[in-house]
């Protein structure tokens, strides 16, 4: 494989991430616009967000098992579309049922892309021997910072749903099946579609999770916990978000050195002890900013844990099972952090993903991936002298 069709096909990954990045975005933060289109109420709403990742997973596990067969390229080739498709249903339609197809499609189809991109990546890695996992969900990130950007600048000039998702999907649908022409599956391993017994992903399903369980934590929880228990202004509240995004997308951004100089073992150790620290910030913190400032650093500490993740997965069923445990982490996580904070206190609630991640550091010699993919009698791969 040429070094120039490596540097083609990386580049047309990241793209990849990007545009998916911009869309999830895109979708979770007009939710509340969602609602109002379609009149679904309060106690309906829970199991339409509910389905999204369930069929998630559902896709994820077929592709697992779609790759035996077709290469993960030509899967995200077609998934991509079809989620931006789903997004242009999601704002167009007019009846329960349409929003409620159009979100089918869409988590069905985010399942299978979410998945064939990852094998994309950790596939890319190996022919790179070594790390660039991360800068793909740096590219997510930065996706997911323009898309919350674009979905603010549409309520901001007051766009209907559908006119503000068009016209996104107008300039984002072309460029994605443009760079599709330059995937690469990289150097799938001879039988790595099968993967290892279940049993010995436990230990990366759980980091996975957790990582996750954090993650919806800040998302869903972040807002409500500086204005109720901290006592911050809604303005003030919609900070933390936006900085652990900022931070998840530059510790992602120089994640890849780290991982080069010190190893991923050593990169997910320091990134769960990170993100123990800043939930241990804002579940003490005594005011909004130091609230802040807690989200800010979780967002540094979590951001390299799922990149490293999937790229300790050996073949193209593995990242598609962890993949699932994404979106269990997602359903799990905030009605978790809730039912806690209803029991007890929201403060004690954010000591549970705190718990958690430091857990991860149990499991943190799985992700020595060098040894035990290189070692023991396999060839290490070439080392590609590529950007």
């Amino acid at each position: 494989m040429t070094d120039a069709r490596l540097r083609r096909g990386r580049g047309s990954l990241a793209v990849s991430f990007f545009v998916q990045g911009v869309t999830f975005a895109l979708l979770v933060t007009r939710i509340p616009a969602i609602q109002d289109r379609y009149g679904i109420s309060d106690a309906l709403l829970p199991v339409f967000l509910a389905a999204v990742p369930v069929l998630a997973g559902a896709g994820s596990v077929a592709t697992g098992k779609l790759v035996r067969g077709v290469a993960p390229s030509v899967v995200l080739r077609w998934a991509q579309p079809v989620v931006l498709l789903a997004l242009l249903g999601v704002g167009a339609g007019e009846r329960l049922w349409h929003v409620a197809v159009a979100l089918g499609m869409f988590g069905l189809a985010v399942g299978a892309l979410d998945a064939a991109m990852n094998m994309l990546g950790v596939s890319l890695q190996h022919a790179y021997g070594r790390s660039i996992m991360l800068g793909f969900h740096a590219a997510y990130s930065l996706g997911g910072i323009v898309g919350a950007s674009l979905a603010w600048a549409a309520v901001h000039w007051r766009l209907g749903l559908g006119v503000s998702y068009l016209a996104v999907v107008v300039v984002v649908l072309p460029a994605a099946l443009l760079g599709s022409r330059w995937y690469v599956d990289g150097e799938r391993r001879a039988g790595g579609s099968a993967g290892r017994p279940v049993g010995l992903l436990v230990p990366l399903c759980l980091v996975m999770t957790f990582a996750y369980i954090g993650d919806s934590t800040v998302s869903n929880w972040s807002a409500k916990y500086l204005t109720d228990v901290l006592g911050s202004s809604e303005a003030l509240a919609t900070v933390p978000y936006n900085a652990y995004m900022v931070m998840t997308l530059l510790g992602r951004a120089v994640g890849d050195l780290g991982v080069r100089r010190f190893g991923a073992v050593a990169v997910v150790r320091g990134g769960a002890v990170l993100a123990a620290v800043g939930f241990g910030v804002v579940a003490g913190a005594p005011g909004a900013w130091a609230g802040v400032a807690g989200f800010t650093v979780l967002g540094l500490g979590l951001s390299v844990v799922v990149p490293q993740t999937f790229a300790a997965a050996r073949g193209d069923a593995e990242v598609a099972r962890l993949n699932v445990f994404n979106y269990v982490g997602f359903l799990v996580g905030s009605p978790l952090v809730g039912a806690v904070g209803d029991a007890w206190s929201y403060r004690g609630a954010m000591l549970v993903p705190l718990v958690l991640v430091l857990v991860t550091l149990r499991y943190a010699r799985s992700f020595g991936v060098e040894r035990d993919r290189y070692g023991g009698g396999h060839e290490r791969p070439r080392t590609v002298d590529v950007g």
